[in-house]
């Protein structure tokens, strides 16, 4: 698989706040976000579980409204002129902005520039290409509101680190221009999910009931699961802007960001693929507490500056 570039990860460190951790969301998350739990109810256990999440202190926090959806802006104080559009995960059933202002916060604080999360729509009310749509009209309102492409990232975890692969190729396909760099945390890439990782010390957040869940809400009946609007590992990728994986050894969906990684690379993308070992789905999700979190998020804004050329 596509090696990481310059990448050494951190040392495993705070073993036991680790394993707290993974005791808590292995407890809270993946024994209660899944079938039978009604998805009213997946959607307020995130609410809960993410209320009291730190966020860093000196950053502005406002709601809107771009390209007709509702979404949180999160603003330094000192703008650098540039935006990343973030595009949440939950399965494409659950999450929100305000679930997800951990990680946007952080991406604000660390790379000094407006971050601007969507509140895109969910299924099982709004399957596939529902989201689709909500990020490619949020792209064309920053295009609107004076952002050129090269002054725009899109990211996302899981769901959201798909629907940031397939909202480039989208924008790819429609001749807008493209943003600068794509950013995504443990992304979904293969809708068919016939290549899940089982990792041995088990994952702690996602629960393959779930999984399979999101596909039946969010995959229209007929629709082909490996169709690249749904799984960007079938997809032309050529020509897409320089990506980051991120991804945890322990987890799911590793595969899918490794296979994608090889694909991309092969098609002649700059890809740099972090695997974190001993950690979990989205585990930047504890920035502010867990060190490994806070170090794959420093690394994310380095790759940021480095795209600003």
């Amino acid at each position: 698989m596509t090696a990481a570039v310059e990448f050494t990860p951190p040392a495993l460190s705070q073993p036991l706040l680790r394993a707290v951790l993974r005791g808590g969301l292995r407890l809270l998350f993946r024994s209660l976000v899944r079938p039978p739990m009604p998805i009213a109810l997946q959607r307020g256990v995130l609410r809960l579980l993410t209320a009291a999440t730190p966020t860093p202190r000196g950053l502005s926090l406002t709601p809107g409204q771009i390209g007709g959806r509702p979404c949180e802006w999160h603003r330094p104080p000192e703008e650098n002129g540039r935006v990343l559009l973030y595009l949440h995960g939950g399965a494409y059933l659950i999450g929100s902005p305000a679930t997800h202002r951990g990680i946007s916060a952080t991406l604000a604080k660390l790379g000094q520039r407006a971050v601007c999360v969507l509140d895109y729509r969910l299924a099982p009310e709004h399957p596939y290409p529902a989201a689709l749509e909500d990020a490619v009209a949020a792209y064309r309102e920053l295009l609107v509101m004076g952002y050129r492409g090269e002054q725009i990232v899109i990211g996302g975890d899981s769901a959201g680190g798909n629907l940031t692969l397939v909202t480039a190729l989208r924008l790819q396909e429609l001749g807008l221009p493209l943003p600068a760099a794509l950013v995504c945390f443990s992304p979904v890439t293969d809708f068919s999910f016939t290549h899940v990782h089982q990792p041995p010390a088990g994952d702690p957040l996602l629960n393959p009931a779930w999984i399979k869940q999101a596909l039946a809400l969010y995959c229209p009946a007929g629709q082909d699961p490996k169709a690249p609007g749904l799984s960007p590992l079938f997809a032309n990728v050529r020509g897409l802007p320089p990506l980051l994986i991120q991804v945890g050894s322990d987890e799911l969906l590793l595969n899918d960001s490794l296979r994608f990684a090889e694909h991309a690379k092969a098609a002649g993308v700059a890809v740099q693929l972090e695997v974190y070992p001993g950690l979990w789905h989205v585990f930047q999700a504890h920035a502010g507490m867990l060190k490994a979190a806070d170090f794959a998020m420093a690394r994310v804004a380095s790759f940021l500056r480095a795209q600003e050329g």
